[in-house]
């Protein structure tokens, strides 16, 4: 898809479940959000994965002067307020990496948590960038490749290092210079004290632009941050070490799911809500030995997985019950989930509607015993038994 922030128009790509917590993805300088291809698959069952091509690249525009760390990650804020998303977790590899440090210091609300691909906190020196940038006005990104392209992959003969050189040799030079001005100009000091959260920086074992050493740095600067280190690959492991890559990042981000609620807790917070603490402690106490795997299976299943749901109200649920205890005659059933009404607010009113409807459609005797039931329970209710 195609937003237009501000004057530009940004190309993304969304996967995976609307509701899912969203991840975003950022690529390297030279590439595109394609670089992120063989992560999609593991990233896109439980993720709304969201990969946008950073200004100038892609199909991105490009806009007009030098590039900052702080405007491209204001780049990201806009693109996120677009979309709806309050708050994400970034992944960024190499320039994304420090784009997405950068978003983590300015806007930390907005930033779930961080994967840092082979990036650091800054990118030595800034006369090799600036040769870089004028090779790229002179001649184009073709300037840049042979001397590139064994610094991103540790085989560039491979058919995903040719990938790599297209997205390269297609980069807008305009792009690729005002992005490398950024990398030229960033600082350590612009995020250093700035960032928390959970983290995770991934490097590649013989990465050049942004060795162990600077990884190390880099989590040593974000508390708590993990550091997992990618055997014999380069600067650019998504395709090179793609299994090891997918998993680490999985494993990351399964790590910031919120657990799920424990079935059998959740189960007695609802059966006392609907039966009533009374009830609930009475059937307790009479529990033994034999039937005591059974109550934990009902609690567990029936009120920890079904009654927790939340595609229909309690309200809605109880009448279901009624309805279908009377239908089939499941007397003492029926008489207990006329008690839960008080919890449930089921009216006499809807009771009377509701065992006309079984009368109509289960037959006249099962409904003509159920009210019996319904009115002697009742009764009872009122006295306070």
């Amino acid at each position: 898809m195609f937003l237009r922030i501000g004057e530009r128009l940004v190309h993304c790509v969304i996967e995976g479940p609307q509701s899912a917590p969203p991840v975003l993805l950022l690529h390297s300088i030279g590439t595109t959000m394609h670089v992120w291809d063989p992560q999609i698959d593991a990233l896109s069952r439980r993720w709304r994965v969201i990969r946008p091509d950073i200004r100038g690249h892609g199909l991105s525009e490009a806009g007009e002067g030098e590039y900052s760390m702080r405007s491209l990650a204001a780049d990201l804020l806009a693109l996120m307020d677009a979309l709806g998303v309050k708050q994400a977790h970034v992944a960024g590899l190499s320039i994304g990496g420090r784009i997405a440090q950068q978003l983590a210091a300015d806007a930390p609300e907005r930033v779930a948590s961080l994967i840092l691909v082979d990036t650091a906190l800054e990118f030595p020196d800034p006369a090799t960038w600036q040769a870089r940038i004028e090779a790229v006005r002179a001649q184009g990104t073709a300037a840049l490749v042979e001397a590139v392209m064994p610094r991103w992959v540790m085989d560039p003969s491979t058919p995903s290092a040719h990938g790599l050189r297209q997205m390269l040799l297609r980069t807008d030079p305009a792009g690729y210079a005002a992005a490398a001005a950024a990398l030229r100009d960033a600082r350590a000091g612009e995020v250093l004290g700035r960032m928390g959260g959970p983290c995770t920086v991934i490097v590649g074992e013989h990465d050049p632009a942004s060795p162990l050493a600077a990884a190390r740095a880099l989590q040593a600067a974000i508390p708590g941050a993990d550091l997992v280190i990618l055997p014999g690959v380069n600067h650019i492991p998504n395709y090179e070490a793609a299994p090891a890559l997918s998993a680490a990042m999985v494993r990351h981000l399964e790590a910031q799911l919120t657990p799920e609620p424990d079935e059998l807790s959740a189960g007695v917070a609802m059966r006392r809500a609907i039966l009533g603490d009374a009830h609930v402690a009475r059937a307790s106490a009479a529990v033994t030995a034999l039937d005591k795997p059974f109550q934990d299976y009902i609690t567990r299943n029936v009120w920890g997985q079904i009654w927790t749901r939340p595609g229909l109200p309690s309200h809605t649920r109880s009448l279901l019950t009624l309805a279908m205890m009377a239908a089939l005659g499941r007397h003492e059933e029926f008489v207990l989930h006329v008690r839960a009404t008080r919890q449930t607010g089921v009216t006499p009113e809807e009771l009377s509607e509701l065992l006309l409807q079984v009368g109509a459609y289960a037959g006249v005797p099962v409904a003509n015993h159920a009210l019996k039931l319904a009115k002697d329970t009742l009764r009872q209710m009122e006295d306070g038994a």
